[in-house]
């Protein structure tokens, strides 16, 4: 942001090793040689009515910063705008969804603020450790690294779909069952293959993060389309055009340094443009570590697909 950029100087902290020059997935602060401190925020308002389900997956999105930052999340407060009228119990749901899902992260929410607001909006601050040696960032992608996703694509248009009560019940367990999946095994994978290069697809969908990654790693991606996962319901729902707004936002905003393969139709150029929440690790594999990583991510019943790779040049293709 260019407030907080013309304010501070990033050479007047040498100990902020991710935030100002190098924005990413979460700020990083260096305590010592072996350890820094991971710190990130993120809040948003319900995607499905469950208000348990929305408590958990608004804390499984918030945990991932730490996740794709290669660190491990130990500490927690509650971040919560709710109506002055929202009954109780419902409230209670959403921030006990929340606790529970810190709680299977390893994490203990100490806390938090809560605020009035018309509409509900529920998240989390969290603070984690990283080894400063073995942190994962969206500017460390090489040519020639395979790109790995570790959860299928389709939540934003389902559960736009579930808002316009046209979403069968199933889809939307399927993707709730995904929201509420921690990026935690995959960003220990990562870490335990030492590799250095990773985001998490959230609001921006596939391209959006893609393009981050592509600009401050000076690389170029190639996403082979009959590759990527998509949940069950999300070709149907996007023939339906249960998009949301943010879709169109975020087509609006990539689309002209992306190049897809002609024919590709107009629903599967939005899917990729999809905003998704609580999405996957978007992974930068060395190709002679591919077959090991994923054999171990087999093992260890982790998702991962292998989606394309990194080339010479600048933006994303589809083909």
């Amino acid at each position: 942001m260019r407030p907080i950029s013309s304010t501070f100087n990033a050479g007047d902290f040498p100990d902020l090793l991710v935030g100002l020059d190098s924005p990413d997935d979460a700020a990083i602060w260096r305590l010592d040689d072996t350890r820094a401190l991971v710190l990130t925020t993120d809040f948003f308002t319900p995607v499905v009515d469950d208000p348990y389900d929305y408590g958990a997956i608004a804390a499984a999105n918030s945990l991932s910063d730490v996740y794709a930052m290669g660190g491990e999340p130990f500490l927690a407060l509650n971040v919560a705008a709710l109506p002055p009228d929202l009954d109780s119990e419902i409230t209670t749901e959403i921030i006990r969804g929340g606790a529970e899902k810190a709680r299977e992260a390893g994490v203990v929410i100490a806390g938090g603020h809560s605020v009035q607001d018309k509409e509900p909006k529920y998240g989390l601050v969290v603070a984690g450790f990283v080894d400063p040696r073995k942190i994962l960032t969206k500017g460390s992608f090489r040519v020639g690294d395979r790109l790995v996703l570790t959860k299928p694509l389709g939540f934003g248009v389902t559960t736009t779909a579930l808002k316009r009560e046209l979403a069968d019940p199933a889809d939307v367990a399927e993707v709730v069952r995904w929201m509420t999946r921690l990026n935690r095994q995959a960003g220990r994978l990562a870490v335990e293959f030492g590799l250095h290069g990773a985001t998490d697809v959230t609001g921006y969908g596939l391209l959006g993060h893609g393009l981050e990654v592509a600009q401050a790693s000076r690389v170029r991606l190639s996403l082979n389309f009959q590759r990527i996962p998509f949940v069950s319901g999300a070709r149907r729902y996007g023939e339906a055009w249960t998009f949301p707004g943010g879709a169109s936002d975020n087509k609006a905003y990539f689309v002209g340094r992306v190049t897809f393969v002609p024919g590709l139709d107009e629903v599967s150029q939005m899917l990729l443009f999809d905003p998704q929440t609580s999405g996957g690790l978007l992974l930068s594999v060395p190709p002679e570590r591919l077959a090991d990583f994923l054999a171990r991510a087999a093992e260890l019943s982790q998702p991962a697909w292998e989606i394309g790779q990194v080339i010479e040049g600048a933006g994303v293709e589809v083909g």
